[in-house]
């Protein structure tokens, strides 16, 4: 049975693989694996050494911590041993949201403010 820790930074890699465009044939080529062996982290399945979270990291550009943000061990009842990660982490494991984070950041900056300040003005109208 996967550790509730390995299972959440696998659920954090597969995000952020996905929100800079890698498959895992592309981010498996990167540190220097196969494919599958990214499925099983993705899954929690294997646990990711500390040299290859660093490896990781690096190729998907973001710090190692990125991978524990969000992640409240004390959030969890008594020998469930399940791991909480507030509101971010449950947008993040939803796939229109990521596709949404991806295009969003994929718009011009000068034009990307004012699609944030009219959804800003939006979501205080509802």
């Amino acid at each position: 049975m996967a550790h509730p820790v390995d299972e959440y930074v696998g659920k954090r890699v597969r995000q952020r693989r996905w929100m800079v465009g890698f498959s895992q044939q592309q981010l498996g080529e990167a540190v220097g694996i196969k494919f599958q062996q990214i499925q099983k982290y993705e899954t929690g399945m294997n646990r990711i050494s500390a040299s290859r979270l660093w490896d990781i990291a690096d190729a998907l550009g973001v710090p190692i911590m990125f991978f524990f943000e969000g992640y409240d061990d004390t959030a969890a009842p008594s020998g469930s041993a399940k791991g909480n990660a507030g509101g971010q982490g449950d947008l993040l494991a939803d796939k229109e949201a990521l596709e949404l984070v991806r295009s969003y950041y994929a718009i011009p900056e000068n034009q990307r403010r004012k699609l944030f300040d009219l959804a800003r003005v939006l979501s205080d109208v509802a």
